[in-house]
């Protein structure tokens, strides 16, 4: 019974971590896709935000959830093998609450069309990302480091990029903030991914 149990917990892992990287994937892969369909596109002067708008908004917003769910996996995850301490737990809410963010830039549909009707949130949310995606590297790395020695110097690292580079994309002119986006991006989708093979590395134990 209790080699069932260990075998279904490995599964469980396993799956929730081999999404997370799927899901990042598939964010990337939709990124991609609209950048070729979606007509008089321009990738490094339009953000990913202009493709979620119009007539083609499906495309990207299929990605946006499917990340959403990477980082919601990424809290299951955290909270099923909790590695120890208030930061870790903090940590736990903290990528649940940026899946739901994540969703909501996705759901609400008010970024990309000038829309100003009503309460527009996107920008506060962006601020949210922002703010969630310095921390949790910082929340996350003495936990991790009872895994491996090297995740701690690698979120400390996310952490100090991101921190950096995040406030440059407000002042960027038109013409580059798109590319500069998908920079910051790369940066959320390693940290999500290192996340994942921590876990997946605990599974194959």
């Amino acid at each position: 019974m209790k080699d069932l149990e260990m075998e279904c917990r490995s599964t469980l892992i396993r799956v929730l971590g081999i999404y997370a990287i799927l899901g990042c994937a598939a964010f990337v892969t939709s990124i991609f896709i609209a950048d070729f369909i979606v007509p008089d596109h321009d990738w490094m002067a339009d953000t990913i935000s202009d493709l979620g708008a119009g007539k083609y908004e499906f495309i990207v917003d299929i990605g946006i959830y499917a990340f959403s769910g990477a980082l919601i996996s990424i809290a299951l995850l955290s909270a099923h093998l909790h590695l120890g301490g208030k930061r870790w737990s903090v940590g736990v809410v903290g990528f649940a609450v940026l899946g739901l963010i994540v969703f909501l830039v996705g759901a609400r549909n008010e970024y990309g069309d000038s829309d100003n009707e009503g309460i527009v949130i996107h920008r506060y949310l962006v601020y949210a990302i922002g703010a969630l995606l310095m921390a949790l590297p910082l929340l996350m790395m003495d936990g991790a480091k009872r895994i491996s020695d090297i995740y701690r110097p690698v979120f400390i690292a996310i952490a100090v990029v991101w921190t950096v580079s995040a406030p440059v994309f407000f002042f960027l002119p038109d013409g580059i903030d798109g590319i500069y986006e998908r920079y910051l991006g790369a940066i959320a989708i390693f940290f999500v991914c290192c996340m994942a093979h921590l876990f997946l590395r605990l599974a194959s134990k």
